[in-house]
């Protein structure tokens, strides 16, 4: 099969490969689309992903595509159904599996990151993880169940109440799911802040209340002129000046979520005073604990819309390039299409 293959920093190449066999309680989907994520721009620079990454490998962790063959012990699926698949396998025996907190499982199997994944014409994994999608959904937005899995997990942390005033930093795929993931959590007025004016625009459409132009607009002041208090501020730069900004134009009592993925040896100065004085809680979101199925669900259902979001449908053979360059990257989503 033809696959993309990381062998080490800056070097991905598009090979043929074979295709694994599969095991009693595994899988084979044929794939049709996996999702470019910034965790794939980190392993391509040997920053790491989510996991430790020892190449060779086939990354690809947001995927979608079509049973081709199962396991003699698999029940969920069949031959011909649609699913997508959460990259993310836990042993569910260690400390952290058996006390709610899987995502910190210290024997995971991460497809895409640990094993290959996705940017390759068949993945193979365990049929616990795999997810079927109703026909009628596009399997391009099916490939997006992991991302926003990640996103949902990140509003529940986030304690959205009804009527809350909600800033989003940074109008990237993460962002403009995370607006809408806002507003169905009960916010009242959802605020993104993005310099480029198409995607302020864009995120008008998918939901939120109102935009602001960081570079050309004082947000300090933009925001005292529109609320009272913020009560939730999400970055999703992954920027060490913006997570600064998102600790200071926070409200009373409010929540500060680091969404955005920054440099792992980045450093970010903290005044404590300014925590106490305001109460803040500061958290992080950390991949998708028992968050896929509500993913999946909410886009069967529409309720997240990805009209604008996905910016580029682009052949494996691109994908090299679009590692390298992130000027494909920046105007939104792109996505492999197998």
């Amino acid at each position: 099969m033809k696959a993309a293959v990381y062998h080490g920093k800056n070097d991905i190449k598009i090979e043929n490969v074979p295709v694994r066999e599969i095991k009693a309680d595994e899988v084979l989907i044929k794939v049709a689309y996996c999702g470019v994520c910034g965790t794939d721009v980190h392993i391509y620079n040997a920053e790491g992903g989510a996991f430790a990454v020892t190449p060779p490998l086939i990354p690809g962790h947001e995927f979608s595509g079509v049973v081709e063959k199962i396991g003699g012990a698999v029940k969920n699926v069949q031959v011909g159904d649609h699913v997508s698949g959460d990259p993310n396998i836990m042993c569910g025996k260690c400390y952290f599996c058996r006390n709610g907190m899987e995502n910190f499982c210290t024997d995971n199997i991460g497809v895409g990151t640990t094993v290959d994944g996705g940017f390759a014409e068949y993945v193979a994994m365990k049929a616990s993880h795999v997810f079927k999608v109703p026909k009628n959904v596009d399997l391009l937005y099916a490939a997006m169940s992991e991302p926003v899995s990640c996103c949902v997990h990140g509003i529940d942390l986030c304690k959205i109440k009804p009527g809350d005033t909600v800033l989003v930093m940074g109008g990237g795929p993460i962002g403009m799911i995370s607006v809408q993931l806002a507003k169905l959590a009960g916010a009242a007025q959802v605020i993104l802040s993005e310099p480029v004016e198409e995607k302020r625009n864009l995120s008008l459409k998918l939901g939120a209340d109102l935009t602001v132009n960081p570079i050309a607009e004082n947000l300090d002041e933009f925001l005292a002129g529109v609320t009272q208090n913020v009560n939730c501020v999400i970055e999703c730069v992954g920027n060490i000046r913006t997570q600064a900004d998102a600790l200071r134009v926070a409200g009373k009592k409010a929540t500060v979520m680091f969404f955005g993925l920054v440099s792992p040896d980045a450093e970010l100065k903290v005044k404590p005073d300014m925590i106490f004085k305001k109460e803040l809680t500061v958290t992080s979101s950390f991949i998708n604990p028992y968050t896929f199925p509500r993913a999946v669900e909410l886009i069967s259902r529409g309720r997240i819309k990805f009209d604008g979001i996905i910016t580029s449908v682009l052949p494996v053979e691109e994908l090299p390039k679009v590692l390298a360059d992130d000027s494909t990257r920046r105007a939104g989503k792109v996505v492999i299409k197998l």
